[in-house]
């Protein structure tokens, strides 16, 4: 005989597909109790969600540590596998959810927050007194859970890398790589701040994403300096920089399209402008006092055309622009030896292989 125990949940009642499920807030600490995952060593077919990554759940973790006062989630999806009443308030689709201590919960959806909350709570106990949003549904089976499991991930989509570096204002990068756009006058016209890739109409030659990476490279021996010293050391690169590629210039003046110069030229590439901020990294730490800028002439040397026979097996594959780790590092080298630097131990490995493959 079934014991009478029940948990019961302040809830608000709705109905999707004919279906009725509940919405009700979760205090943090009873999170870990209270909701299970399936376990991994259960075969692919027999279970309702994925596998945990563990991988990921210290970074989510640390996010809602470092952030007490300003973490955001959406709200945890569960199936419940058991017969549940519901007790409205005065005829109304709000009341309580009375759940049997018995019923087994699994979670749909949400269970790297969960995981996270239980790895956070360990360290800072007092976030088990919030609250985060459970989604209620009724359990109507392994195939049902599978099939949820599906539909709700079904239309998820990561936001644009650009999109995501616009929008932050916590990431000390994100906040570095949108200051240097706003001070550098060709990246302040001819920036697109919202996508990753450009639309071959776009009237903009680079993208916030490819900056954010560029700047990154370039910064690379100044990780400790003051976020000031590390955009104006920035800005000052870049606007060298943008003396010594005419081209974009050229775009800048309306006098030619920006999609003329994306498709004939590489030098408003992702690939490339990081292939120029890993160099600038090596011609600064060669030139740290401040003779550099004067050196980045030597970019007017190089034949940025795509039609150029050294960018095959270097940085483009089969006539498409690679972004490839291998063809950064291939374009950094070829920057580097434009510029008259010394290359590094792996980058003339790589070119000894590209030399012995008859490129």
């Amino acid at each position: 005989m079934a014991l009478p125990f029940e948990y019961l949940f302040p809830a608000i009642r709705g109905i999707q597909a004919g279906h009725e499920y509940y919405v009700s807030m979760c205090p943090v600490r009873l999170i870990p109790k209270l909701f299970s995952f399936d376990d991994e060593e259960i075969p692919a077919e027999l279970r309702s969600q994925r596998v945990l990554n563990k991988q990921r759940v210290p970074e989510i973790a640390r996010y809602i540590i470092d952030n007490p006062k300003d973490y955001v989630f959406s709200a945890i999806t569960v199936s419940v596998n058991a017969t549940v009443a519901f007790e409205a308030v005065a005829g109304e689709d709000i009341g309580q959810l009375k759940i049997p201590m018995d019923a087994r919960f699994v979670i749909n959806d949400g269970q790297h927050r969960r995981a996270a909350f239980e790895q956070a709570l360990k360290e800072n106990p007092e976030l088990g007194d919030e609250t985060i949003a459970v989604v209620f549904f009724l359990d109507l089976g392994l195939k049902r859970s599978q099939q949820m499991f599906t539909d709700l991930n079904r239309y998820a989509a990561r936001p644009d890398a650009s999109l995501n570096i616009l929008y932050d204002s916590r990431d000390k990068k994100a906040i570095l790589s949108k200051e240097v756009v706003k001070r550098v006058p060709i990246f302040a016209k001819l920036t697109d701040p919202e996508r990753s890739n450009l639309p071959v109409r776009s009237s903009k030659l680079f993208t916030l994403s490819a900056i954010y990476s560029a700047t990154q490279h370039l910064l690379t021996n100044h990780r400790d300096a003051a976020i000031e010293e590390k955009i104006a050391l920035a800005v000052r690169f870049w606007e060298a920089v943008s003396q010594n590629i005419l081209d974009w210039h050229q775009v800048l003046a309306k006098e030619v399209s920006a999609g003329e110069i994306r498709r004939e030229y590489v030098h408003s590439h992702a690939v490339t402008l990081s292939g120029i901020g890993k160099a600038g990294a090596a011609l600064i730490a060669t030139y740290p006092d401040g003779d550099w800028a004067e050196l980045l002439r030597g970019l007017r040397k190089i034949d940025w055309l795509r039609s150029n026979r050294d960018w095959e097996g270097r940085i483009m594959v089969a006539g498409r622009l690679s972004k490839s780790k291998t063809s950064v590092i291939f374009m950094t080298t070829y920057i580097k030896k434009a510029l008259g630097l010394s290359l590094t131990q792996e980058e003339e490995q790589l070119e000894r292989v590209y030399v012995l493959a008859g490129r």
